[in-house]
């Protein structure tokens, strides 16, 4: 690549500010020579396959361990390149999520026992 711009004035009257390659006024989208590259890129670009087309496994997920072993799992898939990295990050991210959620939950059945608990004992206390 070149540290000159393209050349191509746009149907807006705008200058393309992609870079122009070298030994060309153009960037590889504008070059008139590079018409048939671009023709087959385009076609090779509709060709390609799409990556990760296959559902995961369902996994039950039901408290904090599991989490943590369907993260351990993850990790483990990703270094293996069994896995996008996108569904990985998207993995990681809602699993953060969900451990905050399962400790809110838990702490408010513990909340909630604890509230019972205070209840009997008053009661035990006003009949004394």
């Amino acid at each position: 690549m070149s540290k000159k711009g393209c050349k191509q004035i746009k149907l807006d009257n705008k200058q393309c500010q992609a870079w122009a390659m070298t030994d060309s006024d153009f960037c590889f989208m504008h070059d008139p020579a590079m018409e048939i590259e671009k023709r087959n890129a385009v076609i090779k670009g509709g060709r390609a396959q799409r990556r990760n087309r296959r559902p995961l496994p369902v996994v039950e997920i039901k408290d904090t361990k599991s989490v943590a072993n369907l993260l351990s799992l993850t990790i483990t898939e990703v270094r293996r390149g069994e896995v996008d990295l996108r569904v990985a990050n998207c993995v990681g991210y809602l699993s953060g999520h969900l451990i905050k959620a399962l400790e809110i939950s838990d702490l408010g059945e513990r909340v909630t026992e604890l509230e019972e608990v205070l209840a009997e004992k008053e009661l035990v206390g006003a009949r004394e």
